[in-house]
């Protein structure tokens, strides 16, 4: 089999593609998709648990910490101590963070909108029906041979 023929392959080439579109958009904000990402996952009213964000990503808690001190140092968000748990921390945004997650929700909306444009509902609902199929494999992990 081809490599151009694999799943994975297909699958992280199309997410490449995709995570370079959205880097050159967050460049037009001096700020990355990863920056983005953070953004749309934290509540804009509330804040959200330090904790809690990694997890909404798909990282490990310690791949966010230089991302979240960067932001702070671009002024997006600011850490606060809970006000019912002093032990946690929560990110909560700035003004400018509420304005470049505006742009950042804008853009994966828009890119949402045209692909729907461009795909046929029934097209996508098998997309994400095989998706949904893969991550369970995934999960189980029956594509691995016993030994």
């Amino acid at each position: 089999m081809r490599r151009e023929e694999t799943v994975d392959h297909n699958i992280k080439t199309a997410w490449h593609g995709i995570a370079r579109m959205y880097n050159q958009q967050a460049l037009k904000y001096d700020a990355t998709m990863s920056m983005g990402f953070v953004l749309l996952n934290i509540n804009s009213e509330e804040g959200t648990p330090a904790t809690k964000i990694a997890p909404l990503m798909g990282l490990e808690a310690r791949s966010l910490t230089r991302l979240l001190k960067s932001m702070e140092e671009k002024e997006l968000i600011y850490r606060q101590a809970d006000k019912n748990d002093k032990r946690s921390v929560r990110i909560l945004l700035t003004k400018e963070g509420k304005q470049k997650k505006e742009k950042a929700r804008d853009t994966v909306l828009r890119f949402n909108e045209v692909v729907r444009q461009e795909i046929p509902e029934s097209k996508i609902n098998v997309f994400f029906e095989v998706l949904r199929k893969i991550n369970s494999i995934i999960d189980r992990n029956i594509y691995e041979k016993p030994e």
